[in-house]
């Protein structure tokens, strides 16, 4: 984080908005946590990834993927071209050098950090860190003298251009920040990383915030802005300023070798973009070449110094430090749009020990932030932005296509009506017009053919016997089917996951145990699959089972844009579903039946008094009504849930209650029962098929377990 963003940056970025600018480091800061607070539950997800172009070509597949990747690569070799800009300006204080000539010099010492790379030169890591604590006890001296000498006649005007100078300034410094990310690349060493990653991120923004804040308050206090809005070595200027010459000169010397350093450890990471990019195959092969002896990306490493050379030979530095930004903000954009599709869709392996706390409001502000800063940075970054993403787009299209990865977004992403056709005919073309069926090659496994029921363990069930138990009292055929699915990331290999664990062998024998104990044959099988729903789909199509048993969470979002695979799965799949949400009770004596509002379900009826005869429990059936019902509609009610009663094998009673509030009214009642059934809602509202159905009320006020059944009329 430490080198052009303070060492460079402050003088030009001060000439936008004038002695504020410590107010636009601040809210950069405030900008760059949710990007921070994200990339920590990402990272302790996904501890060995490999970092922020990993999470987002997981998250989006392998086309954003590349484009993120050359974004990524961008905004680093930009950031460390615009480092080697300052190097030059400040050596110019030490060496007799014309200011038309630093640009050559940038070069030169390009060639140099080009070959330390090549030739992987050691120990660069621990002089990095003798560098770093150099520049801070430098900067330090600056703060120790400089606040006490601040002018309050330099600190107006405090905007010179208004809000809106303010905002763009913002945008403009953001690139300062984008170090506080970078340990997550390696979250895989990293002892702990659940609360250390976290912890290194905060304290390392808390830490280089108070410092830019702090020196850029300095500067503007203490330098005429007809000065410092055209300076590119502030540091010298304000150093010289305070301590004289000889002080100015040392300041310089830090100036300079922390640039350097800094663009050194720039072109070590952003090489490493195109070489990941390579290795996954959305670039060509000869870039994940590497040296026989030294054992560098060479040729990755010549590429990222070439374009760096360019940039620095053609573009000002204003233009630098706004393409920098404009690169970074959309990476942190997507980084805080991947941990709402991670968590949204519920996906099976995604489950980070840290998680990001005030979820989603964070992320949402992180993105409408970053939307709002790439806006103002103005047309040029824009412009660069459109034009990475079509290079990206063309640069899968030539070399990535094969790819068999594909993102979560894709996997779960809720499709407009015309996709969700696309992709039944699919299926059907990859069935075969005589019904054979797809050949499941992700699954793992003999699965039955004439199981009944299917009971899909995803591993986050309370109790797995109970589930079984579930589908064994719906079962109308011989066999049950359970299998215990585990998802991968589409980067693992399948083959790499099948062995069995522990885990599986215990289920195993429990569920043997079970089928003894009870009289239920069950065949249990352990699947890896890459899409949980699609296999469950594969599994429904297979065994030709009448219903699917999940437990669940008490929620199946349907909304417009992503939701998670039971969401999904309920409406594409042709099996009925029971979702078991299970508090704890083991012995089921008494049932609820709660039909929703406006439902008279005869097949519900059915379905639970199969329930209560495979348990010898007995169930009422809950009729809430209105306080103000008239009592011919009550009469009707009651003579028309008694017909529903009349053919039950089951010992049954009918409740009645009048009330306004059927939600409290049921929660209240189901504490004397064991289970509590309901039948699937009627109609999602428009507003849930936009956002979400979110959690079922009814079965999170529910004081037992509850059976929420959705019975197809076919």
């Amino acid at each position: 984080m430490l080198g052009s963003g303070i060492f460079v940056l402050p003088g030009i970025a001060a000439a936008k908005t004038g002695s504020s600018i410590w107010l636009a480091y601040l809210l950069a800061a405030v900008c760059i946590l949710p990007a921070a607070l994200s990339k920590s539950e990402l990272a302790t997800a996904m501890p060995s990834s490999g970092g922020t172009y990993v999470y987002i070509e997981r998250t989006f597949g392998p086309i954003f993927g590349t484009i993120a990747g050359i974004g990524l690569w961008l905004s680093l070799l930009l950031k460390s071209s615009f480092a080697l800009v300052g190097f030059g300006a400040y050596l110019t204080v030490l060496v007799s050098i014309d200011e038309g000539f630093t640009k050559y010099v940038a070069l030169f010492f390009l060639f140099v950090i080009l070959l330390l790379n090549i030739f992987g030169v050691k120990k660069v890591g621990k002089v990095q860190i003798i560098i770093v604590t150099i520049s801070l006890l430098s900067l330090s001296t600056i703060l120790i003298f400089g606040i006490p000498n601040v002018n309050q006649e330099l600190l107006e005007p405090v905007f010179s251009n208004g809000n809106l100078g303010l905002v763009s300034t913002i945008a403009f410094v953001y690139i300062s920040y984008a170090g506080v990310t970078k340990i997550a690349a390696i979250a895989g060493e990293i002892k702990n990383p659940s609360v250390n990653l976290p912890r290194a991120m905060m304290l390392s923004l808390v830490i280089m915030s108070i410092i830019y804040v702090s020196v850029a308050f300095v500067l503007v206090g203490n330098i005429p802005m007809n000065i410092l809005g055209k300076d590119i070595k502030p540091i010298y200027t304000i150093s010289n300023l305070l301590g004289g010459t000889y002080v100015g000169y040392a300041a310089a010397l830090v100036g300079v070798i922390t640039l350097v350093s800094m663009a050194n450890s720039g072109v070590l990471a952003a090489s490493r973009f195109p070489f990941a990019m390579a290795m996954d195959k959305l670039l060509p092969d000869f870039m994940s070449k590497i040296h026989s002896k030294y054992l560098t990306p060479v040729v990755t490493i010549i590429l990222t110094c070439v374009v760096m050379g360019l940039v620095i030979l053609f573009l000002d530095v204003e233009k630098i430090a706004k393409l920098a930004s404009a690169f970074m903000v959309m990476m942190f954009v997507s980084v805080n749009a991947s941990v709402i599709i991670l968590r949204e869709t519920a996906t099976q392996w995604y489950n980070p020990p840290y998680k990001s706390p005030f979820y989603p409001y964070i992320q949402l502000f992180g993105i409408i932030t970053g939307i709002a800063l790439l806006i103002l940075l103005g047309p040029l970054p824009l412009g660069a932005i459109a034009l990475i993403t079509v290079l990206g787009f063309l640069i899968y299209l030539r070399f990535g296509k094969k790819t068999a990865r594909i993102g979560v977004l894709r996997k779960y992403g809720h499709r407009p009506a015309l996709y969700l056709l696309y992709k039944k005919k699919r299926r059907e073309k990859l069935n075969g017009k005589n019904g054979v069926k797809l050949n499941a090659d992700f699954l793992d496994g003999e699965i039955l053919d004439d199981a009944g029921v299917v009971v899909p363990l995803l591993g986050n069930e309370t109790s797995p016997e109970m589930l079984v138990e579930i589908g064994a009292a719906l079962n109308n055929k011989e066999k049950l089917q359970v299998a215990n699915i585990t998802e991968v990331p589409n980067q693992t290999f399948l083959e790499a996951m099948v062995d069995e664990n522990p885990r599986i062998n215990s289920l195993a024998r429990r569920f043997s145990r079970l089928g003894q104990s009870k009289n239920i044959p069950i065949d249990f099988e352990s699947l890896v699959t890459h899409n949980i729903s699609d296999t469950i789909y594969e599994l429904s199509d297979q065994t030709h089972c009448d219903w699917l048993v999940f437990g669940w969470n008490g929620r199946a979002r349907t909304g417009i844009l992503i939701h998670n695979p039971i969401g999904w799965l309920m409406t594409h799949i042709n099996s009925n579903f029971a979702l078991f949400k299970d508090k704890g009770v083991r012995h089921i004596g008494k049932v609820l039946i709660a039909l929703r509002p406006g439902r008279n379900d005869k097949k519900v009826i059915e379905v639970a008094d199969r329930i209560c005869q495979f348990y010898g429990a007995n169930f009422s059936l809950l009729r809430v009504v209105n306080e103000d019902i008239s009592e011919t509609e009550l009469s009707n009610l009651e003579t028309t849930s008694k017909e529903l009663l009349s053919n039950t094998k089951s010992k049954a009673e009918l409740l009645v209650m009048k009330s306004n509030d059927s939600i409290e009214t049921i929660a209240i009642t189901s504490a004397s029962y064991d289970l509590l059934i309901l039948g699937a809602p009627q109609k999602d509202s428009w507003t849930s098929v936009l956002f979400g159905t979110g959690k079922d009320r009814f079965t999170e006020n529910a004081a037992c377990s509850v059976l929420r059944l959705t019975i197809r009329n076919n």
